[in-house]
């Protein structure tokens, strides 16, 4: 049988007691085992790092390194593909879930045909149960995701082999749409796939404050990517408008 190539699984922590158990038991229950789950905590004030280190403990493939500061996601996930040792980087937040074939699925799909950044469809939930599904275009360019971050976090794996390791702007709101962009500059399109590997969490902090994100994507498009000014309107109205359409599923 051919060998797995390893897979990094970037999880940033901050705050996450009531959570990270369930999103570190979706990675131990992939039918893909060779991983490594590189977990940063951001300065939390609960017993996050507690449950990390009592998982640390029962597995060595789960890692755990912590920021002197509080600095944001980008920050901690930047620590944990800094640490990372694979020849994919997959991203998992401690809030969402895996669905048990996701690694095994999306890395078969990658291998077979030659992809170097990856995304899937993935399923709204809540303490309440199940939401909407999103499904994604099958395939996207550097223009296109301008106007719509199509890539779940949750669900994105990039070959660090083929392309070197790549980090987040170091911003507060946007930075995986940025990894994205960067990686889209130097290849024609990443592609998708319309199963469900993942499940997105939508009621806890993370995924609530929804008021901030189109002053957030101002700032990214001027401020990040040095848009002028015009660019920036059309970009602008494409994503609140797509992202409007999103938040009805």
């Amino acid at each position: 049988m051919q060998e797995q190539p390893l897979v990094s699984v970037i999880m940033p922590s901050y705050n996450s007691a009531k959570t990270i158990a369930e999103s570190i038991e979706s990675v131990i229950a992939q039918t893909y085992q060779n991983w490594e789950l590189l977990i940063t905590d951001d300065v939390s004030v609960d017993n996050t790092r507690d449950i990390v280190r009592s998982y640390c403990a029962k597995d060595n493939r789960i890692k755990l390194f912590e920021l002197d500061k509080n600095s944001g996601a980008g920050a901690s996930r930047n620590s944990s593909i800094e640490n990372s040792n694979g020849d994919y980087i997959a991203f998992l937040d401690s809030d969402d879930l895996w669905l048990p074939d996701k690694l095994s699925t999306q890395i078969a799909f990658m291998k077979f045909n030659n992809v170097l950044l990856s995304y899937s469809a993935y399923q709204k939930f809540s303490r309440d149960g199940n939401g909407g599904i999103i499904v994604p275009p099958s395939s996207v360019t550097y223009e296109q995701l301008l106007t719509g971050n199509v890539i779940g976090c949750l669900t994105a794996i990039y070959n660090a082999k083929v392309l070197g390791k790549r980090y987040m702007p170091l911003i507060r709101k946007r930075q995986d749409m940025g990894l994205w962009l960067n990686i889209l500059a130097d290849v024609d399109k990443a592609f998708g796939i319309n199963d469900v590997l993942a499940k997105y969490r939508v009621d806890t902090g993370m995924t609530q404050n929804k008021f901030n994100i189109l002053k957030w994507q101002w700032a990214f498009y001027r401020e990040v990517l040095g848009l002028n000014f015009f660019k920036t309107i059309k970009c602008f109205i494409l994503y609140a408008y797509k992202g409007f359409l999103k938040s009805r599923i």
